[in-house]
């Protein structure tokens, strides 16, 4: 399983995991939705379940459930603000195609 997470990602999660004041890390996961099927879906994880997988880069441990592991192996997860948009980038060698919205992906 290959997940990289950017400095700036790290940062962005250590930063809300201290506002917090509690966590392990964050679940990184698909879910189905959307008009091309798949989207990404983010929390932050107090106790991890058993049956995740466990990635640890920059300081932050990043759980991915087994059913979104085909779907994210190879992802690259960056934090970016352009302007007055800020949030999570996501550059997944497995994304075929998304939506006009970039609400969701096909792969």
């Amino acid at each position: 399983m290959d997940i990289t997470l950017t400095q700036q990602a790290a940062d962005h999660i250590n930063r809300h995991l201290e506002k917090r004041g509690k966590g392990l890390g964050l679940r990184l996961g698909v879910r189905t939705t959307g008009c091309s099927g798949l989207a990404y879906n983010l929390e932050y994880v107090d106790e991890p379940d058993q049956k995740d997988q466990m990635v640890e880069q920059l300081g932050v441990k990043v759980f991915i459930d087994p059913k979104s592991i085909p779907f994210l192996d190879g992802t690259t997860v960056d934090y970016s603000r352009e302007g007055l948009n800020e949030g999570f980038r996501f550059t997944n060698p497995n994304e075929k195609a998304s939506c006009g919205c970039g609400e969701s992906f096909t792969v």
